[in-house]
């Protein structure tokens, strides 16, 4: 079955929620050092009774990560890795326009496929391709800083 990944509207997060993700990374990142698969945690319902839950230790550190971006200010959205995007979604997740990502795909940048007329781009696929490009910009902004060092332009 293909997974699509469905564009809701992201909101930031509130004033509230930022302090609250503050608290609650600094308070499970002590836990992830630990060797053990799961974790227990403890949830409080409505009626503020406890509860215990089982939670895979790498779940814990995705949930660390969330946090971590809502501390920031950031919105968050969890992809699955085998997930599917259209176009208009690969291309927001790189920034770029949609007719620009189409041009990428039809010169063969990134693989992709077809369901019915639409193009469609796996998840991994298109990570793969922006740690490339990320990859090669660092590499040409180190080699424009060493030239420039080495004609002394003064951006020392």
């Amino acid at each position: 079955m293909t997974t699509t990944v469905q564009s809701k509207l992201l909101s930031l997060p509130a004033e509230g929620e930022v302090r609250a993700a503050v608290q609650g990374r600094r308070a499970l990142a002590a836990y992830l050092a630990t060797q053990v698969e799961t974790q227990h945690i403890q949830i409080f319902d409505d009626q503020k009774r406890p509860h215990q839950v089982e939670l895979p230790t790498s779940a814990l550190r995705l949930l660390v990560d969330i946090l971590a971006e809502l501390a920031d200010g950031n919105a968050v959205k969890v992809v699955p890795v085998h997930a599917e995007l259209t176009t208009q979604e690969a291309a927001d997740l790189l920034n770029v326009s949609r007719p620009h990502f189409v041009k990428l795909l039809e010169e063969g940048e990134l693989a992709f496929h077809r369901t019915g007329k639409h193009r469609r781009v796996r998840f991994s696929d298109l990570m793969q391709y922006k740690e490339a490009r990320e990859r090669a910009s660092e590499q040409a902004m180190a080699e424009l800083a060493q030239q420039s060092q080495e004609l002394g332009m003064g951006y020392e």
